[in-house]
C-alpha cells in the first residue's frame, strides 16, 4: 500500500514540475513570438509528462497549463489558450496511454510520441473550428495545415529529437520504467 501512495505522490510531484516548466519555458522564446510559435515550448513538458506521470496527470497538466499561463501572464491570448488546452491535454493523454500500453522499446517511444503529436494537432484543429462560433473568425483547412504542421515544423523536429532522448535518459536513470 505504501508503494502505491509513494507512486501517487511521485507522479504528483513530476506533474507539478512539468506544469512549472510549461509556465517557464515560453519565456526562453517569448521575446520573439514567431520563434515561440515555431518551437512550441509548452508542448515539451506535457509530452514528457505523458511518459513520466501517466495519461491522467499529463492530461491535467496539458489542460491547465495554457489557461494558467494566460491567467498569470496574458500569454497566450485567451482563444489560443483554450484551443491549446485541448491540444496539450490530448498530447498528455495519448502519449501516456500509448507508453503504458506498448512494450517499453525505443521504437515505441517514437510511436507514442508521434501518435500523441498527430492526435493533439487534430484535437487542436477541432477546438479551433469550434471556437469559430465564438470568435467569428474563419478557420479553414489550409489554416489548420499551416498552424498544425507547416509553421510548427521546427517544433516538431525539436520534439522528435529531444523527447525520446529525455525519456531514454530517464529510463537509464531508473526514474522512468
Amino acid at each position: 500500500m505504501k508503494t502505491s501512495n509513494k507512486t501517487k505522490i511521485t507522479s504528483l510531484v513530476y506533474a507539478a514540475v512539468c506544469l512549472a516548466l510549461c509556465l517557464v519555458l515560453p519565456f526562453l522564446t517569448g521575446q520573439i513570438p514567431q520563434v515561440g510559435n515555431a518551437l512550441c515550448p509548452m508542448h515539451i513538458p506535457v509530452l514528457l509528462a505523458g511518459f513520466l506521470c501517466g495519461p491522467w496527470w499529463a492530461l491535467a497538466v496539458g489542460l491547465v497549463a495554457p489557461l494558467l499561463r494566460h491567467t498569470l501572464f496574458l500569454m497566450p491570448p485567451l482563444m489560443t489558450a483554450i484551443a491549446m488546452s485541448f491540444e496539450l491535454a490530448a498530447y498528455g493523454l495519448i502519449s501516456g496511454l500509448m507508453y503504458r500500453k506498448l512494450p517499453k522499446t525505443t521504437g515505441n517511444i517514437y510511436v507514442s510520441l508521434l501518435t500523441a503529436m498527430a492526435g493533439g494537432r487534430v484535437i487542436w484543429g477541432i477546438a479551433r473550428l469550434a471556437l469559430t462560433g465564438v470568435t467569428g473568425k474563419p478557420f479553414t483547412f489550409a489554416m489548420f495545415l499551416a498552424g498544425a504542421f507547416t509553421s510548427a515544423i521546427p517544433g516538431i523536429i525539436v520534439h522528435i529529437l529531444l523527447i525520446p532522448v529525455l525519456v531514454m535518459a530517464l529510463k537509464k536513470a531508473n526514474i522512468l520504467k
